[in-house]
């Protein structure tokens, strides 16, 4: 379905019952709401891992970020970690929900990060996995270089040194084999709806991908916290989930993995241990509600 937020249609999708049958009672379950990677992904990445996972311990809200997948474009100018981080604000307001958890991976963890500085007092819980608090695209470079090889370093750092639509071809081409240890199904790759026009807009150290920086508003999470990074991931790698742990100080409780023989997808490469981490989590914070 899409629901308007914020002068567009976002594209939202649901697994899971928000109200199930406990005894005499109808008991709640919390709301997770998983922010997809990019941009120019969409939510399909998550399915159908997440829901046969998670969805027994709470409602899971699939989101494609405004520019993304099936919501509309809007005015390119918004798209910004602000605006998205607003339009879930917006959208929690409309659907009414409450202290949801936030998930974020890559390019949604950027976001989720976004909401959960702006809006520390409305987060329930947040899971950040293979993502970055700030990019540092020398790291990035070196990691594809040492992953993938000279070849792989070098199309990376013509891709996201300065996006353009072939070097973002070719880096699919060259990098996107190195992102895991195991070979995803490749409908995987192919249900996904590619927008590039927002990728070239947010990508690169010259646009918002280079300048954002959350290291220190991180401190003011204090809801309970998850970082998740694989030691093979080369597009965001674990020195990047170590100074999101420096920088969640007040986190309560705060816990970080990072998982061997795992690449920027871990859900292919490692998943009973990363499901079991992100049900665990869950599991918590639902214990509480």
């Amino acid at each position: 379905m899409r629901i308007k937020v914020n002068g567009v249609r976002l594209f939202v999708d649901f697994e899971g019952a928000g109200l199930v049958p406990d005894g005499s009672e109808m008991r709640e379950k919390p709301t997770l709401i998983v922010l997809h990677g990019g941009p120019g992904a969409d939510h399909s990445i998550y399915k159908p891992g997440y829901g046969a996972h998670l969805s027994d311990l709470c409602q899971i809200l699939y989101l494609d970020h405004r520019g993304n997948g099936r919501s509309d474009d809007g005015d390119p100018a918004l798209w910004t970690l602000a605006q998205w981080a607003d339009d879930i604000a917006a959208l929690c307001d409309q659907l009414d929900i409450v202290r949801p958890i936030i998930f974020g991976a890559s390019f949604g963890g950027f976001v989720a990060q976004a909401f959960a500085t702006r809006y520390p007092e409305r987060l329930g819980g947040l899971i950040l996995s293979n993502t970055a608090a700030k990019v540092d695209f020398e790291t990035m470079y070196a990691a594809f270089e040492r992953i993938g090889g000279a070849e792989a370093g070098k199309a990376a750092r013509t891709y996201w040194g300065a996006p353009t639509s072939q070097s973002r071809a070719a880096y699919a081409q060259i990098c996107l084999p190195h992102y895991g240890v195991t070979e995803p199904d490749p409908a995987f790759w192919a249900r996904i709806i590619k927008k590039d026009p927002v990728a070239l807009h947010f990508n690169g150290p010259a646009n918002e991908m280079g300048r954002f920086d959350f290291r220190n508003d991180l401190a003011r999470v204090t809801s309970p916290a998850m970082v998740v990074s694989g030691d093979r991931d080369p597009v965001m790698p674990d020195a990047f989930a170590a100074v999101i742990v420096d920088s969640l100080a007040n986190a309560t409780p705060l816990t970080y993995h990072c998982l061997e023989s795992a690449g920027h997808v871990p859900q292919f490469d490692t998943p009973d241990l990363y499901f079991q981490l992100l049900r665990d989590f869950v599991k918590r914070i639902a214990d509480h509600v």
